[in-house]
């Protein structure tokens, strides 16, 4: 008998008897983090779309927890700096595209608990687009804290190499040929299973930032498309293509965990790193109809889906409206692996208390601070705090998100229904560090 198997059934009995044989190592729950790449929180059926179907994340859903006010920077690389450190992004985030290696990951925080850990999908942190130094290390995510890694966009930028079909990949710091008829998604998919499989006695850490369902919108091999000449004639049309092929992924990793026999000992995670392409509009069963926000800052470009299943741990089918902000990721999986973080580790708040189903310690504010630096976005440059119901720009703009979701009307600053909520939010935007933008990257020489 395993000792996975040991320390998931008979616990309290082993640590009585033999307090010496049941290490921490088994005590830990093992965690998938998988994040679906401009993917908002419309897009999901169990979130009220009907333009797209989800079964598995709906499940998931039904059989977890549903977060409700979950809320990402508006673009990729600010996102993925923010939940990867758990530092508001004045703190670290330097360029587009870029992530300074001597930033602290949850990577580092995972291994150096005891887990092995694993990153698949979408890179795109060297800092290949500024030429910044070390951008051609192909071992920087293993540095990051992962030991092994599956990636897209690591010394090859997208010009080199799409993420679909005929992917250009990146392997342990080892750049494999292109894999001429296969699919990107997949093959992500498989190394991350295999990755289960192999590790399935110790406890692991997976983060999966996928690359879908990112432009370009093309066909996937569940498509009709897929097997005819140009497979990559870009489509809006093949979104929903893609969203269900996210969805299907999920459901893979959940299959392998549970053939492992370690589902119950498994946190599995689903969220966004951003809003919904701009150009894609959804429907959703209430009638209204959301047009996608990535890049900017209004609810379409921040608000993104998150769901948790720990099967035997976290309630069932219960719907949480607590604030998650991208920085609580760090901080909650500090506490899973028993590694507390110091206040100037993270600007989070754990949310491990929530996932079982206690009250925890909410959070009554989510800050965003937002520089992309990157393309037509720099235009949407600001800070804002917000709440479940009220948000407030640096500027002074105050919303009532619910009732003006595009943020078309302000409200009047002498509103006395909203007065309480300004003042509480204009102060935590009062508490925040002047702003001063870092200098450009230094470039290789």
């Amino acid at each position: 008998m395993k000792k996975r198997f040991l320390s998931i059934v008979f616990p309290s009995l082993l640590i009585g008897l033999f307090p010496g044989l049941v290490s921490a190592e088994i005590e830990k729950p093992n965690v998938i983090l998988i994040m679906a790449d401009d993917m908002g929180y419309e897009c999901l059926s169990c979130n009220g779309s009907k333009s797209y179907r989800t079964p598995n994340l709906d499940r998931l859903a039904q059989e977890g927890i549903r977060f409700e006010h979950t809320y990402s920077q508006p673009l990729c690389t600010p996102s993925r700096v923010k939940i990867m450190t758990g530092k508001y992004n004045f703190r670290n985030y330097e360029e587009f595209g870029y992530l300074n290696p001597k930033e602290k990951t949850f990577g580092h925080v995972m291994q150096k608990a005891g887990y092995r850990t694993c990153i698949a999908g979408k890179w795109q942190l060297n800092g290949i687009y500024h030429g910044a130094q070390g951008n051609q290390d192909p071992t920087l995510p293993l540095k990051a804290g992962f030991h092994e890694s599956c990636l897209w966009q690591v010394t090859q930028g997208k010009g080199k190499g799409e993420r679909y079909a005929d992917p250009l990949i990146e392997k342990n710091g080892k750049l494999l040929p292109k894999l001429k008829g296969e699919y990107g998604p997949q093959v992500f998919a498989d190394f991350i299973c295999d990755f289960i499989r192999q590790n399935k006695d110790q406890p692991f850490f997976v983060y999966y930032p996928m690359v879908l369902t990112h432009d370009p919108f093309v066909a996937t091999p569940d498509s009709p498309e897929w097997n005819q000449p140009g497979r990559y004639t870009k489509n809006n049309v093949f979104f929903a293509d893609m969203v269900r092929y996210t969805d299907k992924i999920v459901g893979q990793i959940d299959q392998v965990l549970k053939d492992s026999g370690i589902r119950e000992n498994t946190i599995l995670m689903f969220t966004g790193d951003n809003g919904t392409h701009r150009s894609l509009s959804s429907d959703m069963k209430d009638g209204r109809s959301i047009t996608g926000g990535k890049g900017t800052t209004p609810n379409a470009g921040t608000h993104v889906p998150f769901i948790v299943s720990w099967p035997g741990h976290a309630p069932t089918g219960k719907v949480n409206r607590d604030l998650i902000d991208f920085s609580d990721f760090f901080s909650t999986l500090s506490e899973i692996a028993n590694a507390p973080t110091q206040a100037s580790q993270s600007d989070g708040i754990s949310f491990l208390p929530q996932l079982k189903g206690e009250k925890g310690k909410p959070r009554d504010y989510m800050f965003c601070h937002y520089d992309p630096r990157w393309g037509n976005f720099t235009k949407q440059r600001g800070r804002f705090a917000r709440d479940q119901v009220y948000k407030l720009y640096m500027d002074g703009r105050m919303y009532h998100v619910p009732g003006d979701v595009l943020e078309k009307q302000q409200l009047n600053p002498k509103d006395l229904n909203s007065a309480r909520a300004r003042e509480r939010l204009k102060q935590v935007l009062n508490s925040m560090p002047a702003w001063n933008p870092p200098p450009p990257l230094p470039k290789k020489q």
